[in-house]
């Protein structure tokens, strides 16, 4: 087997993956770009797919370990292999499974960052002032309006349809991951910066049409290859927001405004199983990571507000030494 063998190989099960699980492009832009280091790496042990054993995949992945590379790098790059080899069983390209039983590292189990009320507030006023002009400044305050009050994935808001927006709604479909649908709920907010900024845009593409360019499928358009704002372009636009609103850009990400969505619907009462069904997780224990992230800040609120724990703090930097002096 050659090199353009192992590509063949990549290329058929990525097809596979597109057609018969409806896999997102941006899964399977990672699966290609993991599964073409891995290629690489195979290649120059002078090995090949269909030959491979389970101790080459571990050597790829001490290889991967010693170039520095973090557990959840390896773990995804792992994740591809055992797919890959998955699908090669299935389809009687081996007769094994060479990565089966192959155990990736362990992956830190960080809480997810998160915002305050306030600081979303302060982004969300941020975004009605950020923009060179009235209609970006309307397009932002409606990107920020949307992400919070419905908890989407950045790739779900940005390549919204118009025609979801269309009649005032009340609720909006969206396309989540392997091209599942589910109902999101508007908040008022959201449905106003919505009705405005739709006015905006179909008042550029009825202007763009006169000059002969073809209209827009997007709710947010662009003139890039996508059709529609990217995820790099908002992924900026909210570090942008971030800086003009005082908020720490290190805390701001798009995937942020989604924990805030759902930490502080928990917080006010919510279900978990609604919440689940709002943020589209398969698994309701992919949800139960915001209990921990509240339960996190409660603790965090304890430890800074009650006078008790305050008192201790006081008394561990004091050396424990509670009495006045000279007595």
């Amino acid at each position: 087997m050659t090199k353009m063998d192992n590509l063949h190989w990549i290329s058929t099960f990525l097809d596979a993956q597109a057609a018969e699980l409806g896999a997102a492009q941006n899964t399977q832009l990672a699966y290609a770009r993991d599964l073409r280091i891995f290629s690489d790496w195979v290649d120059r042990q002078k090995l090949d797919f269909a030959a491979i054993q389970r101790t080459d995949i571990e050597n790829f992945l001490v290889a991967c370990d010693a170039e520095g590379l973090s557990p959840a790098t390896r773990a995804r790059r792992l994740s591809a292999i055992k797919q890959l080899y998955r699908f090669a069983f299935e389809e009687s390209w081996r007769s094994d499974n060479p990565a089966i039983q192959i155990k990736g590292p362990g992956r830190s189990k960080r809480l997810p960052k998160t915002l305050e009320v306030i600081e979303v507030d302060r982004l969300l006023n941020a975004a009605r002032t950020t923009g060179r002009t009235q209609a970006d400044r309307l397009r932002n305050t409606c990107l920020m309006e949307l992400l919070y009050a419905t908890g989407m994935r950045v790739t779900e808001l940005v390549s919204l349809p118009v025609s979801a927006a269309r009649g005032d709604p009340r609720m909006l479909l969206v396309m989540g991951k392997g091209s599942k649908e589910r109902m999101v709920p508007l908040s008022p907010p959201a449905r106003t910066a919505l009705a405005v900024w739709l006015k905006t845009r179909d008042a550029a593409e009825d202007e763009a049409r006169t000059k002969g360019k073809p209209a827009s499928r997007f709710l947010f358009p662009s003139r890039g290859k996508a059709g529609h704002l990217t995820r790099h372009r908002f992924y900026l636009l909210i570090k942008e927001l971030a800086v003009s609103s005082g908020v720490a850009p290190d805390k701001v990400t798009p995937h942020t405004l989604r924990h805030a969505f759902a930490t502080h619907l928990l917080a006010n009462g919510a279900d978990l199983r609604a919440i689940q069904m709002l943020l589209g997780h398969a698994d309701v224990a992919t949800t139960e990571i915001y209990t921990h992230v509240l339960d996190e800040r409660l603790r965090e609120l304890v430890l800074e507000n009650h006078p008790l724990a305050r008192d201790r703090e006081a008394k561990r930097s004091d050396g424990g030494n509670t009495s006045s002096d000279g007595q």
